[in-house]
């Protein structure tokens, strides 16, 4: 399978080439799970795990070399891309990247940015 997709939400979730960027990214015999998330249920996670008492865009769980899980809020992430100045749609593909490269094993770092920023080219993003 590689990929599945949960919406917990009401509203459509971009189109984005989720399945090949988690392959480009993670690999094919990755296995992934991403739940699109309410801006409450991304914030009790964000607590739970961050210690942040707040919604936020994206969060990024590696259960194992080879399994991992994404939480994705569209509320947030369509916030976010006003004050980037980026399309939503471009900006949701964005994170799905930075998701990816999380679960990758990558912090903040210039080598993160160098992983990511080879990805974003490949999928014109």
């Amino acid at each position: 399978m590689g990929i599945s997709i949960a919406n917990t939400t009401e509203e459509a979730i971009p189109n984005v080439n989720y399945k090949a960027i988690k392959e480009a990214a993670l690999g094919l015999a990755y296995e992934l799970n991403v739940v699109i998330s309410t801006p409450e249920d991304i914030k009790k996670l964000n607590l739970i795990y961050r210690n942040k008492n707040e919604a936020t865009d994206i969060l990024s769980f590696p259960l194992s070399s080879d399994i991992g899980e994404m939480y994705m809020c569209p509320e947030e992430a369509r916030k976010e891309a006003k004050k980037f100045d980026r399309e939503y749609e471009n900006f949701f593909a964005f994170l799905f990247i930075h998701g990816c490269a999380h679960l990758k094993g990558y912090d903040h770092s210039d080598t993160m940015e160098v992983f990511e920023a080879k990805l974003r080219k490949k999928f014109r993003i």
